[in-house]
């Protein structure tokens, strides 16, 4: 039988500019060990990159608790919102094709696609308003349980057994929350815009994110089906004194609402491809489109002032879309005011997560990047752990 560990390690290696362990990181490998033994996640990839270069990678605890299997560094996961930043880079490669224009109404794709303020006038919504989550949509789990996107039965991307069309219908019908480019809410506003890429295509969305962004990438593991179902994650919920299994449905407690998961969903080709959360991958792969933005980068999927501006703060700090400081660019939140944070990144860092337990970031500035996925629903992606190996990283890094 293969080792498991060797294959990872040859799997990791395949990545450009690998030098593994470069650089000792007692700090950040401590910050693992501890989330592990303390159960605060039930196992987790971690890959830094620093200057274009792999200086750290480690797989910590279980894929599966109850097997007893090992996590591994190419391990599956579903991806939730790490989603949204290649959907959102495929959709600026249609743009730079003449696809899509940014500015555009929506309409002119998807022309039954009119949600309406409360005074009943229809505004128009643009491609740029749902790259920045500025249309005046919303998501279920942000709203109390009799919320209007619960009761008309609108999908978050996490559940299963609706189509898209449906879901559309669903969403236009809710008024929206603001006057689009008035304000700021995360939103389905990734699944709509799925919408408009097909319409604009005639495409999947599934194979439009795999002709512009996974293949040429090298991605073979990241797409909207699972290519081995051995390596796909257990998931996990936070619990006391360790996090539970979750049920194939479950409702996990989030701010003053739930979220809510259909673990089978993954497995449903009648459900729609979530543009904000229908993916699966792994760290390696996902490593691999962050450092396609990097400048120079080979292969890089968009020209040097594109990604400028997917990585300008387009909402200002006051949207604070990752609390104080933190505005929004297209696909991920950006750091514009870092003297009002509380956080060791560089002005322009631009982080994100997954509800799955994920989070990620690049720090322009010091030349960083962060994959840390883990089996574990909240904790990974905005409970202590992900602040943790950041603070590490920097402490190994910068000190």
């Amino acid at each position: 039988m293969p080792n498991p560990r060797l294959m990872a390690v040859a799997f990791v290696a395949a990545l450009p500019f690998v030098h593994a362990h470069a650089l000792p990181f007692p700090t950040l490998d401590a910050a693992v060990t501890a989330a592990v033994e303390e159960h605060r996640v039930v196992g987790a990839v971690v890959l830094v990159a620093h200057r274009g270069q792999i200086v750290y990678h480690r797989a910590a605890g279980y894929a599966d608790r109850e097997s007893g299997g090992p996590m591994r560094e190419d391990s599956i996961f579903r991806l939730a919102s790490v989603t949204k930043p290649m959907v959102s880079v495929a959709a600026l490669r249609l743009v730079e094709q003449g696809k899509l224009n940014l500015q555009a109404p929506i309409t002119q794709w998807l022309p039954e696609f009119r949600p309406s303020l409360p005074d009943g006038s229809a505004p128009t919504i643009t491609v740029h308003q749902l790259l920045t989550h500025t249309a005046g949509l919303s998501y279920g789990f942000l709203e109390p349980a009799d919320g209007p996107y619960r009761r008309a039965g609108v999908s978050d991307g996490l559940e299963s057994g609706i189509s898209l069309k449906e879901n559309l219908h669903r969403i236009a019908g809710i008024p929206l929350a603001y006057a689009p480019g008035t304000g700021w809410r995360y939103s389905v506003a990734l699944d709509v815009l799925g919408g408009v890429m097909s319409a604009a295509t005639g495409s999947s969305l599934p194979d439009i994110v795999r002709r512009e962004v996974t293949a040429p990438l090298g991605m073979q593991d990241t797409g909207f089906e699972v290519v081995n179902a051995a390596r796909l994650v257990t998931p996990y919920q936070d619990g006391k004194p360790a996090p539970i299994r979750m049920p194939p449905q479950a409702e996990v407690p989030f701010g003053t609402s739930n979220i809510r998961f259909d673990l089978t969903r993954v497995w449903d080709a009648h459900t729609y491809p979530s543009g904000g959360g229908g993916m699966v991958g792994t760290v390696p792969d996902f490593m691999k489109f962050l450092l396609s933005l990097r400048p120079g980068a080979k292969p890089r999927l968009l020209p040097p002032e594109t990604v400028a501006l997917m990585m300008r703060d387009h909402t200002g700090p006051q949207a604070q879309t990752q609390g104080p400081g933190w505005g929004f660019g297209y696909g991920w939140s950006v750091l514009s005011a870092p003297e009002i944070t509380d956080t060791p990144q560089g002005k322009g860092t631009i982080q994100w997560g997954g509800v799955y337990g994920h989070n990620w970031f690049v720090d322009p500035v010091h030349d960083i990047a962060v994959v840390i996925f883990t089996n574990t629903v909240v904790e990974g992606m905005s409970g202590a752990f992900p602040r943790d190996v950041r603070d590490a990283v920097y402490a190994d890094l910068l000190p």
